[in-house]
């Protein structure tokens, strides 16, 4: 059969990362994979979240880690990011941020950046004004080493919340909401000093009620306003490069990095869909943005010619891929977060609508589980919100010029 498990190229590769191992080389092996993209962090280091609810993760007690310049009141570095994210949001010790974040720390949100500590708490205080009862339940803290002695998080945030103030989407609504964040922290000596945070803003907007193209076309006139920019854009990224068609890459060797890097690559880049029978479980599920729950071939499939038939000719890059051993050592089962971006031309019919001729950058953040060489569930995270904001942008160098739109 054309999509036997034994066909995947990264099985035939050198075995560098067997669980089945010894366990002392199996780690050293996970540590020298840490190659500028792809990172493993050591599960028996840390108290994994798993499917503890936070009253019962708080009662671990146990040091596991050696935290070098972070505060004593950690026991390890997950318990870390889900003691601040915690203390800051449901306490509202909106000071912890003084204690936890870099004076210049950045975040990226999407298309744009937001810079310096005062920002975070700005932005802090104002969605607690709208969402004052906010929860932030967290699913699974996704780590690994950030250059010799820091640490990189991905962490993935349910949230519960009522709309009692105003917000930037619009008034007061008093409806209450569900969503899902995800953000990945660089942490050194006890303080955040970068940040990427991808929140499903289009979900939030249909459940308060609003028009969700109203409200981008709002962002995008406040976009310009504040942004005066001479030059908005910088090349134009596409899958291919000139003639050359995209990289169809092959996984190095068996480990479950080079696998995500070879499966995003030939279903994202190549556009290889019937890859998904190759690489997701029958069964799989997809839990995709706006709430949408996709299961089996055709749902995800489906959901994926959807978002690229948008974007049909944009780049796919992943930033970076972090994995964690889920379970006992000699199991072949991962949590494994991959950030990614999307840049090219709004040019396509899809979910995102008539083509509008404008360029795009989507920042996601997914989270997977993934076992014996195939995804069984995944969390799909990016702003697409965002996207509608980037379609409305008014600029001076508009691929499509208005009268050749379609009415």
């Amino acid at each position: 059969m054309a999509n036997d498990n034994k066909s995947n190229s990264f099985e035939t590769k050198a075995n560098l990362n067997d669980p089945k191992s010894d366990s002392k080389e199996f780690k050293n092996n996970l540590k020298q994979r840490d190659d500028g993209k792809i990172f493993y962090g050591d599960s028996t280091e840390v108290n994994p979240v798993g499917y503890s609810d936070y009253n019962d993760f708080i009662k671990n007690k146990k040091s596991k880690q050696d935290l070098k310049g972070f505060d004593s009141q950690y026991n390890d570095f997950v318990d870390y990011i889900m003691k601040i994210t915690h203390g800051i949001w449901e306490e509202k010790g909106i000071g912890i941020i003084y204690d936890t974040y870099h004076n210049n720390v950045t975040m990226h949100t999407g298309s744009s950046n937001i810079t310096g500590i005062q920002s975070v708490i700005a932005g802090t205080l104002q969605t607690l004004h709208a969402f004052p009862d906010r929860r932030l339940i967290g699913q699974n803290v996704v780590w690994s080493n950030f250059d010799k002695e820091g640490y990189l998080s991905s962490h993935r945030i349910m949230s519960t919340a009522t709309n009692l103030g105003d917000s930037e989407f619009g008034p007061a609504t008093g409806r209450k909401i569900t969503f899902r964040t995800a953000v990945d922290c660089a942490v050194h000596n006890n303080r955040i000093h970068e940040e990427w945070l991808v929140r499903d803003n289009l979900w939030i907007v249909k459940q308060l009620g609003f028009d969700s193209h109203e409200v981008a076309k709002k962002m995008a006139k406040a976009t310009s306003s504040k942004t005066p920019a001479l030059q908005t854009r910088y090349g134009l990224c596409e899958s291919m490069e000139g003639q050359f068609f995209p990289e169809k890459y092959t996984a190095k060797d068996s480990s479950i990095g080079e696998f995500m890097l070879e499966m995003t690559s030939r279903i994202y880049q190549y556009k290889m869909l019937n890859d998904v029978k190759k690489y997701y479980a029958d069964n799989a599920t997809v839990h995709y943005i706006c709430d949408k729950d996709l299961v089996g071939f055709d749902q995800i499939q489906g959901m994926l010619i959807s978002l690229l038939s948008s974007f049909p000719n944009a780049s796919y890059n992943v930033d970076r891929v972090t994995c964690n051993q889920r379970g006992k050592i000699e199991e072949n089962d991962w949590n494994v977060s991959l950030r990614w971006r999307l840049r090219g031309i709004h040019e396509g019919r899809g979910y995102f609508g008539a083509p509008s001729g404008k360029p795009i950058e989507i920042l996601g953040i997914n989270h997977f589980h993934v076992r014996d060489n195939k995804v069984v569930e995944e969390w799909v995270t990016f702003d697409g919100l965002d996207v509608l904001r980037q379609i409305y942008l008014q600029t001076d160098d508009e691929y499509y010029k208005e009268e050749e739109k379609e009415i």
